[in-house]
């Protein structure tokens, strides 16, 4: 983009507003018997209901009207004594009926709020609402790109028709700033957190149970009327939704520069690139023509259950962060690296499974978020379990390998090779402690550096280093450093 960031933020205050689909774990899907599963050979899981076939008559799933009531209480927002289902109508090949069926004025839950935390900042997102819909089918497009844009045909599994949903719609969220994209991936992040908590979703992104439509409007520092918004739908990624935002913001800020007007349109996000791309004049509810869905009885929980569902809550994810901050002895510093890289649950797992905080973070934080940057994945996206890394540490921990040969065996457990200890076997990756064969290697690397020898003899043992690396070398990284170093100090004190 020709406009710099920095540079507009001079101008223009981005507004964002935020619509999260999360797609429900219940067994079966929203308003059928059919199972409630990812995967499966495409349109196996279907039947008349979800098909929208003549004659057929849906029957809401209480467990979804619970998950909703408990993610409408994790968000603060207030639970309706009474509301219903609706019909919003659109005509696309995903939708069986030619209408979606989901709520309209009469949301199950409403008026909520969370906080984030931004660089030690709080920040406020109001919740609009949070409503109960069903899923459309999945469109395949068949082609170079595997994206609509450049696709030869599509074609439509509607094994997705009808599961599940909860559709959580932020107020306009303004005074980010230039923090706008980060406060983005933040929420959903404490949103994936919150979901992930009530253990109401796998909220697998990559797999589109969590998915965000990023609203985003640019209007001029002090006005009080808010710009033309457009919508980047179904970003599947937190650092997806930070670069959506960004783009989004640049790219408007040369169309209103150049004089022109800003287009109210959804718009495709490409990961390539992490630009955005025209796609369809953006509706309002009026263009839906919903109206009240007549098979579907109205649905009035009752305070008593309310309440108890209440009960049932989580731990709110700011106490859990205070919590377990403390009880690892993390500075401000290394707790906020953590959280910023996506890294609390994994961590929190792989402590759970035995590691040492400090070791679970720094293989999560350095090691493997590095590997994660480079791949464009989610570190949850590696294929490498906080299991699996607690075993790594625990190899360290023995003396098998030291820190060089624990990221080989990570390069053998991401590379499909087995199980940690699976991993040092097959590659030969255990450290070499054995007196005679590191005395061997010491001697020929005394030998070879007789001034840097002298130099210990004299008292400067902090140039045993020299030696020691050396003695790595020879020994391809699989030398018990430790030992080595009292070898070379024994034999020249």
């Amino acid at each position: 983009m020709s406009v710099d960031y920095d540079d507009l933020l001079t101008r223009y205050e981005p507004a964002l507003g935020l619509e999260v689909h999360v797609e429900l774990n219940t067994a079966s899907k929203m308003f059928c018997g059919c199972a409630n599963e990812f995967g499966g050979a495409p349109n196996t899981h279907v039947c008349p209901v979800c098909l929208g076939l003549p004659g057929s008559l849906p029957v809401i799933n209480g467990k979804a009207v619970e998950s909703a009531i408990r993610i409408g209480l994790a968000l603060n927002c207030e639970i309706a004594e009474w509301c219903r289902m609706a019909r919003k109508n659109y005509f696309y090949p995903d939708m069986t009926k030619n209408f979606q069926t989901s709520q309209y004025d009469e949301p199950i839950a409403f008026d909520g709020w969370v906080e984030v935390e931004v660089d030690g900042e709080t920040y406020r997102v109001e919740i609009e609402r949070a409503h109960m819909e069903e899923d459309a089918g999945k469109a395949t497009h068949v082609g170079t790109s595997g994206r609509i844009q450049g696709a030869d045909y599509s074609l439509i599994d509607y094994n997705r028709a009808g599961v599940p949903l909860i559709e959580i719609v932020t107020r306009p969220v303004r005074g980010a700033g230039e923090k706008a994209p980060q406060v983005a991936r933040a929420y959903v992040a404490h949103l994936r957190e919150l979901m992930k908590a009530l253990g109401v979703s796998d909220v697998r992104m990559e797999q589109g149970s969590l998915r965000c439509d990023a609203n985003l409007s640019l209007a001029p520092i002090g006005s009080d009327v808010l710009g033309t918004r457009t919508e980047t739908k179904n970003v599947n990624s937190l650092r997806s939704i930070e670069r959506a935002v960004r783009f989004e913001m640049c790219r408007q800020a040369e169309v209103l520069d150049a004089g022109g007007r800003v287009t109210q349109e959804t718009r495709h996000f490409h990961e390539a690139d992490g630009s955005t791309s025209a796609g369809r004049p953006k509706s309002d509810a009026d263009d839906y023509r919903y109206f009240a869905e007549p098979d579907l009885m109205p649905i009035a929980p009752s305070r008593e259950w309310v309440d108890e569902l209440r009960a049932t809550l989580p731990e709110p994810p700011a106490e859990r962060r205070r919590r377990l901050q403390e009880a690892w002895g993390f500075s401000d510093i290394d707790f906020a690296a953590v959280v910023n890289s996506g890294a609390l649950g994994v961590v929190e797992e792989t402590v759970a499974a035995g590691a040492a905080p400090a070791a679970a973070r720094k293989w999560w934080v350095t090691e493997l978020a590095r590997r994660a940057n480079e791949a464009a994945v989610e570190l949850e996206e590696l294929a490498i379990t906080p299991a699996q890394v607690a075993a790594v540490q625990a190899l360290v921990d023995a003396g098998t390998v030291n820190d060089k040969l624990a990221r080989q065996v990570i390069d053998g457990v991401l590379a499909g090779e087995g199980e940690p200890a699976e991993v040092v076997e097959s590659r030969g990756l255990v450290v070499v402690s054995d007196e005679g064969a590191l005395g061997a290697a010491v001697d020929e690397v005394i030998a070879a550096n007789p001034d840097v020898a002298d130099k210990i003899r004299d008292g400067k043992v902090q140039a045993a280093g020299a030696l020691i690396g050396q003695v790595m070398k020879a020994m391809r990284g699989q030398a018990d450093a430790a030992k080595v170093r009292e070898l070379i100090l024994a034999r020249l004190s």
